[in-house]
């Protein structure tokens, strides 16, 4: 790759780690831009060299836009991967970096405008033909009286949500059940919405019941897009994604091929370079699915994607982030078995899931064929309470379902940390669960079944 010789890798924990291992493999060195606190962590000892940004708050490193990029500067790095959170889905930062002459791993700060505008990326999906749930076009007029707000509310139907219009990652969104506690509810959300992400600006949105959180991956170099399948991340807590898998089980062979084309589709409207993720709501009941969101970054849960396709997604991402074209068509992609993804994190679930700080004093991955870890953290290793609380990522694969799940279950039994609390009572449990088993889990299901909590009392 002549394009591209030094990395700075803007982020930390297991997905830092995971670029510089890929990126070590192409023969690129990489700097890893990180925090005070972070300068012994376990991507701090891969990288080439260490670019200490700031102290350990996150507003005063990974998020200061100027020290990254001067850690770039000093560092002579020719390119900047932002992993994901921080400033992945930052348009502004993203034009900074190209206006000073490095390569962005990711995609245009315009597409990243467009789809981190979750009103303005539901417009771009009805115009490029994708279904959408009922809601309203573009964002909530402001000068609307109240209603006016209420007979909205009536056109899409109760239950609804209120969302915010820059908001993302599961936050920005409010269930709305009646009529009554509309106005309230969009007023305290316009609140929120502009504390939290500096915009007031929120929409309504159709809310499905027992809905199943389905997503297709995708790719472009600007020019031409393929998908390179879905997921299923149903299992969540607030939001929060715990267990991903794929391919998404139990989707009608229509609704497969619909979320993957219109997902193509989306993306070649927008002349998207890179990897994108196009997130729809399923219903079981009606058999339909619908857009609600596009995340222009890595996600989280690419592993699952790689196990069933055989594919590098970080290689693919600084492949086109180096200027080469889409090097696979549509007829390359092809599926193989089933992966799963479980999320350790450094949380108490049995105290109301709080962070739970210290040194790793002992870890027991588990082992075994079908089986990959991606953690950031070792032995010793301090786990801060200034950022998020993932570990570490448990992800199995086997030709089936059934067996993938089995080898789940087995490789979280052998998995043991000790010196903080983390969530692993928690994955054994979803797990063990029939309803897992059986694909009749839903995107509530973790807070709509008291019964599941009795386990981790």
């Amino acid at each position: 790759m002549s394009s591209m010789h030094r990395l700075l890798v803007a982020n930390r924990g297991e997905i830092a780690v995971r670029i510089i291992r890929t990126a070590r493999e192409m023969g690129i060195e990489t700097i890893l831009a990180c925090s005070e606190v972070d300068r012994e962590s376990l991507a701090a000892q891969l990288a080439d060299e260490i670019a200490v940004i700031g102290p350990a708050p996150a507003s005063k490193s990974y998020l200061d836009q100027q020290a990254v990029l001067e850690a770039a500067r000093r560092s002579r790095a020719d390119a900047i991967h932002p992993g994901y959170g921080f400033l992945s889905e930052n348009a502004g930062f993203a034009r900074q970096v190209l206006d000073a002459g490095i390569t962005w791993v990711g995609p245009s700060p315009e597409a990243i405008e467009q789809m981190g505008n979750k009103s303005q990326a539901r417009q771009a999906a009805r115009g490029a033909g994708v279904p959408t749930l009922r809601g309203t076009d573009g964002i909530l007029d402001p000068a609307l009286r109240p209603e006016e707000v209420e007979q909205f509310g009536e056109q899409i139907g109760f239950p609804l949500v209120v969302k915010a219009s820059a908001g993302g990652g599961g936050r920005g969104i409010r269930l709305v059940t009646s009529v009554k506690d509309l106005v309230q509810t969009v007023d305290l959300a316009r609140a929120e919405a502009a504390a939290a992400f500096g915009s007031p600006d929120v929409y309504l949105e159709q809310f499905i019941e027992q809905a199943r959180h389905v997503e297709v991956q995708i790719l472009g170099d600007g020019q031409q897009v393929i998908h390179l399948g879905d997921r299923d991340c149903s299992l969540q807590r607030r939001q929060q994604k715990l267990v991903e898998e794929a391919p998404a089980p139990d989707l009608p062979e229509e609704v497969r091929s619909e979320i993957r084309n219109s997902s193509v589709q989306l993306a070649l409207a927008c002349s998207y370079s890179g990897l994108g993720t196009v997130e729809f709501l399923y219903d079981p009941r009606s058999g339909q699915a619908a857009f609600i969101e596009m995340n222009t970054r890595l996600q989280v849960e690419h592993p699952v994607t790689e196990l069933i396709t055989g594919l590098d997604l970080v290689r693919e991402q600084l492949l086109i982030a180096a200027g080469n074209p889409l090097r696979l068509g549509q007829q390359d992609v092809t599926f193989n078995g089933h992966a799963f993804e479980f999320r350790l994190n450094a949380e108490d679930p049995a105290n109301n899931f709080m962070p739970s700080p210290g040194t790793l004093s002992r870890l027991q991955w588990p082992e075994g064929p079908g089986i990959r870890l991606d953690s950031g953290v070792r032995v010793g290793s301090a786990v801060a309470p200034f950022y998020d609380s993932l570990l570490a990522k448990i992800i199995v694969w086997d030709e089936s379902r059934e067996t993938a799940l089995s080898r789940a279950r087995r490789a979280l039994g052998e998995a043991e940390i000790e010196g903080v609390h983390t969530t692993l009572p928690l994955l054994k449990a979803l797990a063990a669960r029939a309803e897992l088993a059986e694909v009749s889990h839903h995107s509530k299901f973790i807070e709509t079944n008291p019964d599941f909590w009795e386990v981790l009392a």
